[in-house]
C-alpha cells in the first residue's frame, strides 16, 4: 500500500470496470490532463469508450492478468458495479503488488469494510454518496426557502422591527439579534435589539460596549410601535416567564420554547448548539457583506455556548465559526474574554474560595451578603478553573433576595435543568446546560427578614438549605468527608 502519495501528484490510473461511475471518473481525469487507461470485459462498451477516444481495452478484472495491464500506474480504480469482481481485483493487486494507490467500489456497509480488509487505500460507495449529496440538497433548498419566506416577512415591515432577546441576554443572544438586524438594514428596515433584565456578566458588558451593539430596554419602548417581532435565542431552560403576550413573527431559536408560540416564521434546530450558528447561515444565505463587529460577535456567541468548543459543539457550529474566523477582530475577542476584575468581584471571588463545599467534582459556595449581584458569576466562572472541578455554583444575598450563578462542564449534566429542579418552586430560575441563575425571595426561602440582628444566622440557614437542595439536584449525597479543599 502506498501511504506517501496523494492524488495530486499523480499523473496515471487504471479504471476497473467502467459502468457509468467509472464513465464519469474517467472523463473528468482526462479533462484533467490525466494518462487514463480503462478496462472492462464488455466488448461494446469498450468500442463505444475507444470511440470518445479514451484508451480502453478488453479485459475481465477478476482475471489475475490484470497486474500486468496496471503495471507502472500511479493509482488503480476498481469501479465495477459487480462488487464480487471488485473483491476479486482489489485481493488480486495486494497479493502480487501493494505499491499502488488503491481505491474500490462497494456496494454497502459489508463489502466497505471488506474491501478495507483487504488493503483498499479508499473504499467508496456510490449509494452513500448520493445520498449525502442529496441531504446536502435538500439543506441547502430548504435553507434558500427559508431565507425567501425570512426576507419576505422583513421586506413587509413598515416601520421598524423589534428583535426581541432572552432576560438578562448572553452573548449567543446578543450576536444573534445583531446578526438579524444586519440582514434587516442590508433590507433597508430599522431594526431595534429589546432585552429584559440586566446586561449582566461582566464579560458580556465588555462584549456590547467594545463591539458598539446598541440595545434598548424593554421598559423604555412600547411594542405596539413595532410592526414587525422577532424572537431570537429568546427560550431559556427552566425559564419561568411565557411567551410574550404580543403577536410574534419571527422565531430563531436552537431552543424549543417552553411555550407553543405561533409566528409567521419559525426556525427552531435542536441540533445546533448556538442560535449563532443559525444567523451565521443565513448570512452567508443572504450574501451579506459583515461587518468585523457583527462577525466578532457571532463568532464569540458560538465559542461562548459550546464553552469554546469543549461542549455540545455540533460540524455545523464548527464551520459557521469557521466561516467568521477571519472577519472577526481576534484583539477584540481577547479583550472580552480577559476583562479587568472589580474590587467588590475579587472580594466575592476570595470569600467563595474561602467558603467552598467540594462533593467529587462539585463546588458550591457561600459569598455572603453582596453589593454586586453579577459578581457571582465571574466567582463561579474563576471557580470551574480549580482542578477536578466541573460545576460550580456561588450563592450570596442581596436586596432581600438570594442569587446564585452556576457553571458548569460537565457534558452528563444540564445546569439549567438542575437549578430548574431544585428551586422552580420558590424561585426564578432560567439558564442553558452551560451556565443557569436562580433568584429566591429570601424571606420565603428562610422565613426570617434581613436585618443587622440575624444576619448570621441568615447566612447559616441559607448556606445549609441551598447546599442541601442543590447538591441533592445534582444527584450528590450529603456526605460528612465533604471539604474546603484546605
Amino acid at each position: 500500500m502506498n501511504t506517501g502519495t496523494t492524488m495530486a501528484s499523480m499523473t496515471s490510473y487504471a479504471i476497473l470496470g467502467c459502468g457509468s461511475v467509472g464513465h464519469a471518473v474517467a472523463e473528468d481525469l482526462v479533462e484533467a490532463g490525466k494518462d487514463v487507461l480503462i478496462l472492462d470485459k464488455d466488448e461494446g462498451r469498450v468500442e463505444a469508450l475507444r470511440d470518445q477516444d479514451l484508451n480502453a481495452q478488453i479485459s475481465d478484472i477478476r482475471d489475475p492478468e490484470v497486474v500486468e495491464h496496471v503495471e507502472g500506474r500511479d493509482a488503480v480504480l476498481i469501479l465495477s458495479s459487480d462488487v464480487e469482481a471488485n473483491k476479486a481485483a482489489t485481493e488480486t493487486l495486494m497479493e502480487v503488488d501493494d505499491d499502488h494507490f488503491v481505491v474500490a467500489r462497494a456496494s454497502d456497509p459489508v463489502s466497505a469494510d471488506e474491501l478495507t480488509a483487504m488493503g483498499a487505500d479508499v473504499v467508496i460507495n456510490p449509494s452513500a454518496v448520493i445520498a449525502d449529496s442529496a441531504l446536502r440538497s435538500l439543506e441547502t433548498g430548504e435553507l434558500e426557502h427559508r431565507a425567501e419566506q425570512l426576507s419576505s416577512l422583513i421586506d413587509g415591515t413598515e416601520s421598524r422591527l423589534a428583535i426581541l432577546i432572552h432576560r438578562g441576554p448572553d452573548p449567543d443572544s446578543i450576536a444573534s439579534a445583531a446578526a438579524l438586524q444586519a440582514i434587516a438594514r442590508h433590507r433597508d428596515v430599522e431594526a431595534d435589539i429589546v432585552y429584559q433584565g440586566e446586561i449582566g456578566h461582566h464579560e458580556n458588558r465588555a462584549f456590547v460596549n467594545l463591539l458598539g451593539i446598541e440595545l434598548v430596554s424593554r421598559g423604555e419602548v412600547e411594542l405596539d410601535d413595532y410592526d414587525t417581532i422577532a424572537l431570537v435565542d429568546y427560550s431559556k431552560t427552566g425559564d419561568t416567564e411565557s411567551a410574550p403576550d404580543i403577536d410574534v413573527d419571527i422565531l430563531i431559536d436552537h431552543l424549543e420554547p417552553e411555550s407553543e408560540i405561533d409566528a409567521g416564521f419559525s426556525d427552531i434546530r435542536p441540533n445546533v448548539s448556538a442560535t449563532s450558528t443559525i444567523l451565521t447561515k443565513y448570512v452567508q444565505e443572504f450574501d451579506l457583506n459583515l461587518s468585523q463587529e457583527v462577525a466578532t460577535a457571532l463568532l464569540y456567541g458560538i465559542r461562548a455556548e459550546t464553552l469554546d468548543f469543549k461542549r455540545d459543539t455540533t460540524p455545523a457550529d464548527l464551520t459557521a465559526a469557521a466561516y467568521l474566523y477571519p472577519f472577526a477582530d481576534h484583539d477584540t475577542l481577547e479583550q472580552v474574554e480577559s476583562p479587568s476584575m472589580s474590587p467588590e468581584t475579587l472580594d466575592v471571588l476570595a470569600e467563595a474560595i474561602r467558603n467552598r463545599d467540594v462533593r467529587g467534582s462539585h463546588l458550591i459556595s457561600n459569598a455572603g451578603f453582596i453589593r454586586d449581584r453579577e459578581a457571582l458569576t465571574q466567582a463561579a466562572q474563576q471557580l470551574l478553573n480549580l482542578e477536578g472541578i466541573t460545576t460550580t455554583a456561588v450563592f450570596g444575598i442581596a436586596d432581600e433576595t438570594i442569587y446564585l450563578a452556576a457553571r458548569s462542564k460537565d457534558i452528563r449534566l444540564n445546569i439549567g435543568n438542575v437549578l430548574g429542579d431544585a428551586f422552580s418552586d420558590i424561585g426564578e430560575a432560567a439558564g442553558h446546560s452551560t451556565d443557569a441563575s436562580v433568584e429566591i425571595p429570601l424571606g420565603i426561602f428562610t422565613g426570617i427578614d434581613s436585618n443587622e440582628d440575624n444576619r448570621d444566622l441568615l447566612l447559616s440557614l441559607t448556606e445549609e438549605a441551598v447546599k442541601t437542595k442543590l447538591f441533592e439536584a445534582m444527584g450528590v449525597e450529603s456526605s460528612s468527608d465533604s471539604s474546603n479543599g484546605s
